[in-house]
């Protein structure tokens, strides 16, 4: 049986700095949940906001004394409900763990604690001429810890890969308070488990990070090239990914936005973009000259031949980015309407995108629910947004059942519902018809052996 909650509190008191312990009701609010607006989360009984390795491993330790659930927490920009709190538990939020310990230019390798901000690190390693990656929409606010724990994709990543491939070693503080390092410095190491791997993208399930090195690239120098295509219909733009893609080509960025998106970006930031086009497409490249060009002229073509009503090149970088910025504002801004929303994440064979596209609309006629599309196309991943008025309970029983058959489609046509953002709760029905029987009774046993009172967050990724 747990113990009464003041119990744990003067367990953590006792051992922490009290302005690391926080109790209040409506302090303890906003560390609730993360930013999925539809997926369940419970009371805490605290929130602790360690500085250190060494008092995340108080704080789980003390759990794993009171057999009380544990919630890792980054900055709360999850769409999945992956750091939502349990009835009883203790929220360990990495906020102030902000360090970027290191920064190795020779070995082209950076040390940071959770708590550090993707935009940061990437600026900081950028005066030393590096290149973080992964760069989700998110970058400017999610931290690396969370990147970690849902192994966080983004707009670079249909080139350079998504943040488990920049994953060198972590430090983890285990499920009994143990302070463990996996992993490596070493630009090779293949022997053995990946241990390293298996934390990465485990959602706090199996061990605490407290500490992540990572790997980096040389700075990109150049002005990369961006081509811009306005498409008539969502099939059409869906169209165009596939021909890029059958033909070879590697954009370095190749995102779509829809309509509605760009609706909403226009209405928060007065951004100035077009509006008539049922689809925008960008694909960027970053090779050198005179390659560029011509890759942004093979991207051209097929924009045009898969009918793009216009397809221009974007010769101006700042023009470039502001559409970039339209792509990674897009979630935000359609929060500003303030309606309830509710994201999904399915990733597609790319030669399969347009027919899922035409799969949405269909779908979204048929519930009679607004559904906004933003995807990395060039990945096949696609976020649909189904959109409802907060307390129009009909409306949200109908987008639940659109979120549903969007999952049996994407299915159905070889695809993925856990593309990117986690699984946490929302996607939990989903990934287990994704996966079958076998693959999660393998994943429920290296959760038992890992953490067998099943302290860390409990109820997510493999329910």
């Amino acid at each position: 049986m747990p113990v009464p909650d003041d119990l744990l509190l003067a367990d953590l008191l006792a051992a922490l700095p009290a302005d690391r312990v926080l109790v209040d009701p409506d302090v303890v609010a906003p560390f609730l949940h993360d930013e999925a607006e539809w997926a369940e989360y419970g009371r805490a009984a605290a929130v602790v906001r360690p500085r250190s390795t060494a008092e995340v491993a108080t704080v789980v330790a003390a759990c794993a004394r009171h057999k009380r659930p544990l919630v890792p927490r980054g900055a709360g920009t999850g769409l999945s409900g992956g750091a939502n709190a349990v009835d009883g538990c203790v929220v360990l939020s990495t906020e102030r763990m902000r360090e970027i310990v290191e920064i190795d230019e020779a070995e082209r390798l950076a040390v940071v604690q959770p708590g550090v901000v993707n935009d940061d690190l990437r600026a900081a390693v950028a005066r030393h001429g590096l290149w973080y990656p992964p760069d989700p929409a998110s970058s400017p606010w999610s931290t690396i810890g969370g990147n970690v724990a849902t192994n966080a994709g983004g707009l670079c990543c249909v080139k350079y890969g998504v943040t488990r491939d920049y994953v060198l070693a972590l430090e983890v503080v285990t499920a009994a308070g143990e302070v463990v390092r996996v992993g490596r410095r070493t630009a090779k190491g293949v022997a053995g488990y990946d241990l390293a791997g298996l934390m990465v993208g485990s959602e706090g399930t199996l061990g605490v990070i407290t500490e992540i090195t990572v790997r980096l690239r040389p700075l990109r120098t150049g002005s990369p090239r961006t081509v811009v295509g306005f498409f008539d219909t969502l099939a059409a733009a869906g169209d165009a990914v596939s021909r890029v893609t059958a033909r070879g080509l590697q954009p370095s960025a190749f995102e779509l936005i829809d309509r509605l998106c760009l609706h909403a970006v226009n209405a928060w930031k007065h951004a100035g973009l077009p509006e008539d086009a049922a689809a925008l497409l960008l694909a960027q490249t970053d090779l050198p000259e005179p390659a560029a060009e011509q890759e942004a002229a093979a991207f051209h073509a097929e924009f045009v031949a898969a009918g793009a009503r216009d397809a221009m090149f974007s010769t101006d970088p700042v023009e470039a980015e502001a559409l970039f910025d339209a792509r990674r504002l897009a979630y935000p801004a359609l929060e500003q309407r303030g309606d309830a929303m509710l994201t999904e994440d399915v990733c597609l064979p790319r030669g399969r995108l347009a027919e899922m596209l035409v799969r949405v609309e269909e779908i979204a006629a048929r519930h009679d629910v607004l559904i906004a599309n933003i995807a990395h196309a060039g990945d096949g991943n696609l976020h649909p947004l189904l959109i409802t008025p907060h307390g129009d309970d009909a409306a949200k029983r109908r987008a639940q059942a659109a979120f549903d058959d969007i999952v049996d489609a994407a299915l159905a046509l070889g695809g993925t519902v856990t593309g990117e953002h986690g699984v946490g709760l929302l996607k939990l029905a989903g990934m287990r018809t994704e996966l079958g029987p076998e693959v999660l009774a393998l994943q429920r046993a290296v959760k038992q052996a890992l953490d067998p009172h099943a302290i860390l967050n409990p109820g997510k990724v493999v329910g």
